[in-house]
Formats: structure tokens, sequence, C-alpha cells
């Protein structure tokens, strides 16, 4: 029996089929399906109708179907739960895919288990290649850093660079230190430090912009390595319903742009991507978007990002107050302020969308003033400035993001991985200010949705998952680590969706489901809006669509 919702939206649909009647029938027909449309206009729906690469109509059963002919596929999807695509509103994309083929470090708990996977790693490496990414938290095991000492008698000829799960923060062997020329005595550099011990040895470890130091020394990818990596990136998104994604850049930036451009002439992109490029070469990308403009609905560019701060769990993040597990600093700052503040302003003087990195409390209050500033200075435009992470807000900052119409990137998968040990860092009461969604949304602020991967796992439903529960990874938390600030499926699928194309100036064409819109979804194995909440994360996607062509169907 038609919902009274759908009944409704029958109407719609016949004026659908009219102007559908002179024109061909539809490529394709989904039917038989629980559709959550994203769309306040018409919320529920049975069917979708699509034609080259979008949706022609939205409706009953009955009514969609009509519109096909002999050679319209229809597939019948047994009542399964059909979303808008997911939109990844931050991820390392290239970057992810060359991790996969990567030594992983995620889930070691123990320094025996860190060493012992290294050694593994460095018995299958072949001799020249490095061993990088690995994404290890030194939080498993009660917070220690890991030392080079604990890696290099296994790795005497093997370079070896693995980061902490942030990004923020990297141990490396002897024989790196010794590639980068980095010695007892080396300087920190600014906005960066590197790790020493007691006696004034360094560790192995480096943070931030001491991160650059071993950068510079490590060999550049070849074109088949960074086509292996976004190869594995897009069959990894593919698998989770992740339709487009908004990438951040990582390694070799404007190399992957190009790489980007030709998978997309060749017509081998099975997602859309939005990328962002370094802000401090605002200038190189004002002169390449004169050149080339700014790309198409499958692949665009003109944005940048930067970075203000670092990240919590490597105490790099800037706070107003001190860290109260290492009192001696309240973070760095990546760079010099106003240089920053100056690459904002020529880069939104160049029509590129600028967004920036900012995690602890007075990162995120210095880059509000400077959108502010900005902003005040005029000429009145849509900005859509954004910050990525927003982690670390006190009550004022949170009021700030809607008058200023600054978008809230966020990444709820942070949530429950950083509330297992947050408070040991900045104690109970700057937690308050913490991953706040629910302040955010009840504000009216645009709050969006990623995942920082691989940071963290590219897995909409996990962040989902997240958002809803906020149970901590240590399972220390059932009833939601910062409880108040939980959000319902329908508004976390909103920041997945909807609220992600409005950050990234597509509103209308994608994160909704409705005649005209690009036909981009996914097909859930279960409906979130009935399924407990703490099962949501064992949610599949057993099917996603981008531009109307299935690019992952489960076996």
């Amino acid at each position: 029996m038609l919902s009274r919702v759908i009944r409704v939206a029958v109407a719609a649909v016949v004026l659908q089929s009219a102007s559908l009647a002179a024109s061909a029938a539809p490529d394709a027909i989904y039917f038989n399906a629980n559709v959550w449309t994203g769309n306040a206009q018409q919320p529920k729906a049975e069917a979708i109708a699509i034609d080259d690469g979008s949706i022609v109509a939205v409706g009953s059963n009955a009514d969609v179907r009509k519109l096909g002919d002999a050679q319209t596929k229809a597939v019948d999807l047994k009542g399964a739960l059909v979303v808008p695509g997911f939109i990844d509103n931050h991820v390392h994309f290239v970057n992810g895919g060359l991790a996969l083929a990567q030594v992983d470090l995620r889930d070691a708990a123990t320094p025996a288990e860190f060493s012992k996977r290294i050694a593994q790693a460095a018995a299958k490496t072949p001799k020249g290649q490095w061993i990088k990414d690995g994404n290890w938290d030194h939080e498993l095991w009660g917070g220690q850093l890991p030392t080079r000492d604990w890696i290099d008698k296994d790795t005497p000829n093997t370079p070896v660079y693995v980061s902490r799960l942030d990004g923020h923060m990297a141990l490396v062997n002897s024989l790196v230190l010794k590639l980068a020329g980095i010695d007892d005595k080396t300087p920190d550099p600014e906005g960066g430090t590197i790790v020493r011990d007691k006696n004034g040895r360094a560790t192995g470890v480096v943070k931030d912009n001491a991160l650059n130091l071993i950068n510079k020394v490590i060999p550049a990818l070849t074109d088949q390595e960074l086509q292996s990596g976004l190869e594995r990136a897009m069959e990894h998104a593919a698998a989770r319903g992740v339709t487009q994604v908004h990438d951040m850049g990582g390694v070799e930036d404007w190399r992957v742009i190009e790489l980007y451009r030709r998978t997309k002439a060749a017509d081998k992109l099975t997602l859309r991507i939005y990328s962002f490029a370094p802000l401090a070469s605002w200038q190189k990308a004002a002169e390449y978007k004169k050149k080339n403009g700014t790309g198409d609905d499958w692949l665009r560019w003109g944005a940048m990002k930067g970075f203000v701060d670092g990240s919590l769990g490597s105490t790099t993040a800037w706070f107003h107050k001190p860290y109260d597990d290492a009192p001696d600093t309240t973070g760095l700052i990546m760079g010099d302020p106003e240089v920053l503040r100056a690459q904002i302003v020529g880069a939104n003087k160049a029509d590129l969308h600028v967004a920036v990195h900012a995690i602890g409390d007075h990162a995120n209050d210095w880059l509000l003033d400077a959108f502010e500033k900005v902003e005040q200075a005029g000429p009145k435009k849509d900005w859509r400035f954004r910050i990525e992470h927003a982690q670390h807000l006190t009550p004022a900052a949170i009021k700030r993001f809607r008058p200023l119409g600054v978008v809230a990137s966020m990444q709820p998968y942070h949530a429950i991985d950083d509330g297992r040990w947050a408070i040991k860092r900045i104690g109970a009461e700057r937690l308050k200010g913490m991953y706040a969604f629910r302040s955010l949304i009840d504000s009216g602020a645009h709050l969006t949705f990623g995942s920082d991967w691989p940071v963290a796992p590219l897995d909409p439903l996990t962040g989902i998952y997240a958002a809803v529960t906020r149970r901590t990874l240590d399972g220390a938390n059932p009833t939601g680590w910062q409880p108040q600030e939980k959000i319902t499926v329908a508004e976390a699928l909103r920041s997945y969706t909807a609220e992600n194309a409005w950050a990234g100036f597509q509103e209308g064409k994608v994160g909704v489901l409705k005649q005209g819109a690009l036909a981009d979804f996914a097909v859930l194995s279960k409906d979130l809006f009935t399924v407990p909440p703490a099962e949501i994360d064992k949610v599949k996607v057993v099917r996603t669509v981008v531009g109307g062509r299935e690019v992952y169907v489960a076996k």
C-alpha cells in the first residue's frame, strides 16, 4: 500500500511521464525499493528512473515502471534502503590507495606487535623501497611514543617512515635520520618538533613541519605507483557507497590532479572528485584555473587547503591553555599566521574555494576571526569558507559558524577514536566543545561529514554509527561519549549527502534523489532507520551507482 507521501508524489511523476513521452524510455529503473531521497518535498519513494546519467523520475513502483520499455534495464531491489550516494568531505585519496598496499599498524596494540609487523614488512620489501604509512596509534599501548630502537635491528637497510594515524607525527628509523641529515643537534624547524629523549638523542619521532625534513629525501612516486594507488582507492570507495570525495591532497598534489584528468579523459573514474591543492600554491592554482577552467561534474579543481595547527593525538593542536598531560606546550602553529592570512585573502580574491585545517580551540578562534575579516573587507559573495575538522570549539565559536556561513567540515569517526583518551590531554571542561555535532546543527550551521581517510576508515556507515551513538572504540561509553552531542540518523545522512553537496557548490545536483539530479546512490543491506543504532556499523553497501553506472555490486 502506498504511503501518503508517495501518493502525493504520484502527481509529480505523472507530469514527468508526460515530458518523457516524446523521448526515449529511460536507460534503467530501480524499483521495489525503500528510497530515502533527502528531498523535503518528496522524502520517500519506491522507484527511480535514470537516463543518460541523471534521474528522470522518482515515485511509486507503478508510475515509474510505466516509463520503461523493452530496452530499459529494470532492477528489483527487494525492499532495500536506497540513499543518495555518500560524499566524503575530507580524504587524502591517492594516499589512501597507496596505504592499502603498505604495512597496517592501526590495530597494533603493543610495542612488540608494532615492531613485529615492521620486521615482517621489511622482510618482504624489495631493496631500495621504503616502508611507509602504517597509521599507528600509541594510545593503544598506553601513550608511550615508539622509538627507532624498536625497529632498527630489523631494518638496517630498509628506510622506514611510518605515520601516526593522524598524519601529524611519524616514526623513522636510523637509516632515514641519516638520509635526511638529522642528528641530535639538528634544530626544530618552525612549526615542527624533532622528539628527543632525556639525553637529547633524537628518538626517530618527528612532528608536523619536521616531517618535511623527511619528505624531501623520499624518492618520488612513479606514474604507475600513483595510478595503482588511485585504482585501489576507487575500488575501495565504491564498495562503501562513496560516490564523491573532496580530496584534500597529500602526495604529489599537482601530479595527482593531472592523474585525475587523464583518468577522467579515459572514462575510467568511478566516482566524482573535488580536488583541493595546497593553499600555499594559490597563485599557481589561479593560473591553472585561467588556463584549464575548473572541470565538470565528474572532476573539479580550484579549491585550496591550508593548515593552522597540528593534531590532538600529537599534542600539536593549538589551544588557548596548555595540555593537561604536556603542560609545557599549547600546541603548534604550522606557520606564520600573517602569511596564512595573506594566502586566504589571495586565494579568495582569485575566486578559489578556501578550506583550512583547525583542531585546537585557539586555532578555530583564530581562523574564524580571519574568515570574518575577509568577509568584512568584501565584496560580498558566496564564500563557503570551510574549517576542516573544527574539532575543539568554545561555546562562542559554535555560534559564529552560521552568521559567517562557514562550513564545519568534520569527521565523526575521530570522536569515537579520540574519545578513548582525550580527557587526559585537555580535561573534562574542554571536552564539552569537542566534536560538537548537535550544538552546530542546533545553531543552524552547515555540518558536513567525511573520514579523513587514511587517517580513519573510508566508511560512511561507520561514520553515521559514530555520530548517532558516540560509543568509543574501547567499549567504555555504551551510552555515548559526550552524549549530548549525538544526532539522528537522518541528520547524519544529510551531513554525508546534501550538506556535502552544498559545501562543494553542488547543491541540487548531488546529495539528493530527485528529478534532474545526477544519478548517484547507494543501496544498503538493512534499513538505517529501523536497525538498532548500535548495529549501524554492521550494515553493508550492496550496490553503488554513480552517474547511472553500477560501479559496485556485492557478490
